[in-house]
Parts: structure tokens; C-alpha cells; sequence
């Protein structure tokens, strides 16, 4: 356990997650510390921006699902234009997606699930300029930079490109081509492009199978 930041200012922070119950849990965890404060919140781009704009926080919680909106993409336009702390803070398995969050800028990642103290920790840490990331993960890092194989199996999902799971998941959420492409800004042909590529990794002959899949899999993690 961490202790508290050594400064008469508490650290700023801002949540971005498009629950609302999530954010108020996460506000009266964090306001009840000594060394920090959530100074706004966000459920979409948009909100999070604005929040960066007007609050000047010290440090940012951003979901890597965000309704329609990929948290790992806005974690990308984060880093762009600020270098505050971001931390990934989400329900998805870190071992497919600390990785992709590091890349995309993020200075940690914690599941939703670890006890609250992590949480709180893990803020303080990348407060302090730090990485956060679990045991579990820094040691797939190691081994990956030694070029040691990984003890244990990867992700099924983790063959699929950062774009290809956004669409996977917008899949599971139950939407169609036209809006896929209406929710990343890209065109149609582009998401049946995705869909094919996804296909064909997973092993999926047709489109119904891959909705049935999709949708078994993200019901399977929500258990």
C-alpha cells in the first residue's frame, strides 16, 4: 500500500466512464483520501475534453469502453495534446489490453475488480510519474523483452488488431455494419474489411457466427 502524496495540494482527478454508478463509486472512494480529489467527470470524448479543459486535473481515469467510443482511442488523443497521467481503469482482461493501453499512452492499467486499496495505489502511482501495472503483467513484459516465452497461454482475442476489437465489441453490443461505421467514423466497406479479417482469425465461417460469438464471449466475461 502506498502512502499518501507529500504535498498540501491533493492530486486532481478526473473520471471518465460512461456509468454513472461506476462515477459516483469512484468519487466517494477517492474524495474520502486526504491526498486527492475528483475535480469532474466524463462519459464520452466530448466530456472528457471539456473536463481536461475547465479543471486542469492532475491525472485522468479513462474506461476503455465508452458506450459507442473506444476508451484506448481517446487515451491516444489524451496523450496528443496533454502530458497529465493517464490510468486505464476498466473491466476488460489486462492481458489483452494493458499492453494495448501502454502503447496507446496510458501510464498504468487496473481491472475494476481489484480491492479498492489498489485502486487508490495505483493513482498515487502514476501520480508520482511511475508505471502501474499488475505483477501478472510486468512479468509477461519482462519476459516478452528477454524473449522468454510467456508461461501461459495468450488471449483468444489477442490476435485481433486494436481496430478489429473495437469492432468486435461493437458487434457484441449488437450493432450492424452501417452502426459500426457510424460509430467510428469510418466507412462500411471498411467494417465488413474488419469483419472478414476478424473471421477469419477467429475461425468464424459466417457473419451469424461471429455474432454469436462475439456476443457468447463478452457475456462469458461479464459472469
Amino acid at each position: 500500500m502506498s502512502e499518501p502524496l507529500r504535498s498540501t495540494a491533493k492530486g486532481r482527478v478526473v473520471l471518465v466512464d460512461d456509468h454513472p454508478i461506476v462515477r459516483r463509486g469512484l468519487r466517494a472512494l477517492l474524495d474520502a483520501e486526504p491526498d486527492l480529489e475528483v475535480v469532474a467527470e466524463a462519459e464520452d470524448f466530448a466530456g472528457a475534453f471539456a473536463a481536461l479543459a475547465s479543471a486542469r486535473p492532475d491525472v485522468i481515469l479513462v474506461d476503455v469502453s465508452l458506450g459507442g467510443s473506444d476508451g484506448l482511442e481517446l487515451v491516444q488523443r489524451i496523450r496528443a495534446a496533454h502530458s497529465l497521467p493517464i490510468l486505464v481503469l476498466s473491466i476488460h482482461d489486462e492481458t489483452l489490453y494493458a499492453e494495448r493501453a501502454v502503447r496507446a499512452g496510458a501510464n498504468g492499467y487496473v481491472m475494476k475488480h481489484e480491492a479498492t486499496r489498489v485502486v487508490v495505489d495505483a493513482i498515487r502511482s502514476v501520480l508520482r510519474g511511475q508505471v502501474w501495472l499488475s505483477e501478472r503483467i510486468t512479468s509477461r513484459f519482462v519476459r516478452a523483452y528477454l524473449g522468454a516465452p510467456a508461461p501461459e497461454e495468450r488471449p483468444l482475442l489477442s490476435c485481433l488488431t486494436d481496430r478489429e476489437l473495437q469492432v468486435f465489441h461493437l458487434i457484441a453490443q449488437g450493432l450492424g455494419t452501417g452502426g459500426i461505421a457510424k460509430s467510428l467514423g469510418i466507412s462500411r466497406k471498411t467494417v465488413e474489411t474488419h469483419r472478414a479479417h476478424i473471421k477469419e482469425k477467429l475461425g468464424l465461417r459466417t457473419g451469424v457466427e461471429l455474432v454469436q460469438f462475439a456476443a457468447q464471449f463478452t457475456a462469458k466475461l461479464a459472469t
